[in-house]
């Protein structure tokens, strides 16, 4: 293989799945996990939490603690680092680990951050949060979004995402390293249009599944994916995020597989709250995989109220999971909206 060891922090579905893609063209691919189930899941051949009934390769390695990283990377150079922790874990982890992390960037080590999501508090996206602890390593750390499955990804099933940075150097270096026969990043330096693509997409999955849960069906779901794009649109333009990219693998494609697929943790939650009878809180306490659109749905309420963003849409989600607004009263409310000219 032509490169010796990729480090992954963190071993959710997703995280797990880049870690199989580089187990491709890497002797040794470290995943740095917290869970001793997941790592001795891991340690077995597969990660039965997140991914059951899916074997790994037999290089890659799970790791509890640092020294157990440096015993693996003795007298070699870590070439490549992932995030895969979800977006409300950036700034605990990289906190307590900034002296080691930017000793793997000082060593000229690129980046790629897989997180899906927006901060409800600080309403970052995740390049701002890479932005407050690694300031002088903005050019290595990269952002991957697009529509992947984990499971599929594993199943070597033909995949193409998004991969934004400002080096043009380093985006190719990692398009390079994480190229496969089934696995293709595509380079674009709109940052801000693929995380905000990556992220918002979850919030009109979470949509899908509620209407599904309710009863509709290709109707009704066309009808909201092209609501929710142009809604989507708005919000990039506060960010100066390029339309094309919505429109590309981290906005449309990734929006269309989430909201019509039963693989998807957002769509599933979504047709838990219309079928379940159990609050949104209590569906998210009863499960360890994380659903990135539920505080993602804050955020973006509380960017539409502070940027003025016209979302009826990512609106109508807020009220449903937050204020315990019955679907069908927000979906009444939609179709009352105000007729205007297209232009």
């Amino acid at each position: 293989m032509e490169y010796k060891f990729a480090l992954v922090f963190g071993a959710g579905a997703f995280g797990t799945s880049i870690a199989s893609v580089l187990s491709e063209n890497f002797e040794t691919v470290i995943v740095k996990v917290r869970s001793q189930d997941v790592y001795d899941s891991i340690k077995q051949g597969e990660n039965s939490v997140y991914l059951p009934g899916q074997k790994l390769a037999k290089n890659i390695i799970p790791a509890l603690t640092w020294e157990e990283v440096d015993e693996l990377t003795t007298n070699h150079k870590v070439e490549l680092l992932v995030n895969g922790l979800p977006t409300s874990a950036i700034n605990p982890f990289y906190s307590q680990n900034l002296a080691r992390i930017k000793k793997y960037l000082a060593d000229d080590t690129p980046f790629v951050s897989i997180s899906k999501g927006i901060d409800p508090e600080t309403l970052e996206l995740s390049d701002d949060l890479f932005m407050n602890h690694f300031p002088h390593f903005q050019d290595q750390i990269t952002y991957l979004s697009g529509p992947s499955f984990a499971k599929e990804i594993v199943d070597k099933q033909v995949t193409i995402v998004a991969l934004a940075g400002k080096s043009p150097d380093v985006l190719l270096d990692i398009c390079k390293k994480m190229g496969t026969e089934y696995f293709k990043c595509m380079p674009t330096y709109d940052i801000k249009g693929v995380l905000l693509g990556g992220a918002l997409k979850n919030i009109l999955a979470i949509a899908g599944g509620i209407l599904e849960g309710l009863g509709y069906n290709h109707n009704t779901r066309a009808a909201m994916i092209t609501r929710g794009i142009n809604e989507m649109l708005r919000f990039g333009k506060v960010f100066n995020g390029r339309p094309e990219t919505f429109y590309s693998f981290a906005g449309m494609g990734d929006l269309i597989l989430t909201t019509t697929s039963s693989l998807s943790r957002n769509k599933t939650f979504g047709v838990d709250i219309a079928t379940s009878g159990k609050s949104p809180d209590e569906i998210i306490k009863s499960q360890r995989s994380v659903v990135e659109g539920y505080k993602t749905t804050k955020a973006a309420y509380n960017l539409a109220k502070k940027y003025k963003i016209k979302a009826p849409l990512f609106y109508g989600v807020y009220q449903i999971l937050y204020k315990n607004v019955d679907p069908q009263d927000v979906l009444k409310k939609l179709m009352k909206l105000p007729i205007n000219i297209i232009e």
